[in-house]
């Protein structure tokens, strides 16, 4: 019997959860969101927002304190975003979590901001790059939608 499969299933069960409930929080706050959004250097950010003012945060969306641990990439996403944040289930603690980074606690349904991200203003280049990123990104993943059929 292999138990590492059910536990893995369960983690990103977890963090399927976290990831609506951030991103539905994060559309109630007029936030336009994309999920996955590829970034330069083979990297990939959780939750991609960006704000009616061209204002870009990336969301990481962490399940565990392991999964937290085990991962550092994160510290790269810095330079893509102007704010950046965790979003985390509601049973994982705070505490184990930067204090230069935004907080958001979510589950299934909803989410709260518990902690603003500092703002890290993105230099003129790498806003555009970013804001064709996410043009870019949102308008294939709308073509495929509407003529998934084509493919």
């Amino acid at each position: 019997m292999d138990l590492a499969r059910p536990i893995e299933s369960l983690r990103e069960q977890n963090a399927r959860l976290v990831t609506r409930g951030a991103r539905r929080y994060l559309r109630a706050a007029g936030f336009s969101v994309l999920a996955e959004l590829p970034l330069p250097g083979a990297r990939r950010a959780d939750l991609v927002a960006l704000g009616t003012d061209g204002a870009l945060r990336i969301v990481e969306v962490k399940s565990s304190l392991a999964d937290f641990r085990a991962d550092r990439k994160w510290l790269d996403y810095r330079l893509h975003c102007d704010r950046f944040y965790f979003a985390i289930p509601c049973d994982l603690s705070e505490e184990a979590f930067p204090m230069d980074a935004g907080l958001i606690v979510a589950d299934a349904h909803d989410a709260m901001l518990v902690r603003e991200a500092p703002v890290h203003k993105l230099a003129p280049a790498s806003r555009k790059a970013m804001l064709l990123r996410f043009a870019n990104a949102a308008a294939e993943r709308l073509h495929y939608a509407l003529h998934r059929d084509e493919f």
